[in-house]
């Protein structure tokens, strides 16, 4: 039943523009085989042309544990309540040996980029349940669900979001449309910026998250495709430079246990690979 109410909810939303042009791409596949992946999932929305792109059209409207790409929310909450009053926002070492790259003083933009745990934890308990139940809420973020503590629901499987949804949130987050201030929104999306080329920006956050004795790996974001277009000759040899935008989400699912390959490094390949595959890039 829950099945068939979120194809129905994809059906409306795909359908929401009589302009939009959905295509299936089966070949996308190809990429996510190369690593025997059997359970993953990739939808591209090309706003430019109004177009939604996907691989696995179950997979991109089931729900599952945001992990580490719920790092965007509560960093736009943090902002917004002024619990964070800039990027810059240091927070103290707690001693605890976890990861080398997260065991020290840090500001929110490295946490951001180290994906550090315990800062985010740290700024959850902070914002309070109170207040994040309400972005929550308004933003109409995945299955709204706050369950066990603060500073682990978006960890513990409580909290839930499908691909389709994270790409709809970062459809808004890009043109300042969510229900946080255009200072908050744009903070956030210069924290996400991961790659920096002539031709194109790619902005995104990874995330992993175990349920039982499996991982769900995402990583969430858009690129900008950076075109010069030459102006008339009265404008001497001066060029306008335009973006396009593409938001993405992608996903899959590996055993807990299987460390033969570098799971955060196959998830970029495959991203780069439709990208580029698709021409975003």
């Amino acid at each position: 039943m829950r099945s068939r109410l979120l194809l129905l909810l994809f059906a409306i939303s795909m359908l929401s523009c009589t302009q939009t042009h959905i295509k299936e791409h089966k070949e996308w596949g190809k990429y996510f085989d190369a690593y025997g992946l059997k359970n993953g999932c990739f939808i591209l929305r090309d706003h430019t042309h109004d177009a939604i792109h996907f691989y696995n059209k179950e997979r991109c409207i089931q729900r599952f544990l945001p992990a580490s790409t719920f790092k965007i929310f509560n960093s736009l909450v943090a902002l917004e309540t002024a619990i964070a009053p800039d990027d810059e926002l240091v927070i103290k070492w707690d001693g605890v040996r976890r990861r080398p790259e997260w065991d020290k003083d840090m500001d929110m933009r490295e946490a951001f980029k180290v994906s550090c745990v315990p800062y985010y934890q740290e700024i959850a308990r902070r914002i309070g349940q109170a207040r994040m139940m309400h972005y929550l809420d308004t933003v109409k973020y995945g299955n709204m669900k706050m369950g066990g503590s603060i500073d682990n629901f978006w960890l513990n499987d409580s909290l839930q979001i499908s691909a389709d949804e994270q790409v709809g949130f970062l459809k808004k987050l890009y043109f300042n449309e969510l229900p946080f201030s255009e200072r908050s929104q744009r903070i956030v999306r210069s924290i996400m910026l991961q790659e920096d080329s002539t031709g194109y920006r790619l902005y995104y956050k990874t995330g992993t998250g175990r349920v039982g004795d499996s991982l769900t790996c995402w990583i969430v974001g858009f690129t900008e495709k950076i075109e010069h277009v030459k102006e008339p000759k009265e404008s001497m040899n001066k060029s306008d430079v335009r973006n396009y935008p593409y938001f993405f989400a992608e996903n899959f699912t590996v055993p807990a246990s299987d460390t033969t390959k570098d799971w955060y490094k196959v998830r970029i390949d495959i991203l780069h690979s439709i990208l580029k595959d698709y021409g975003a890039m």
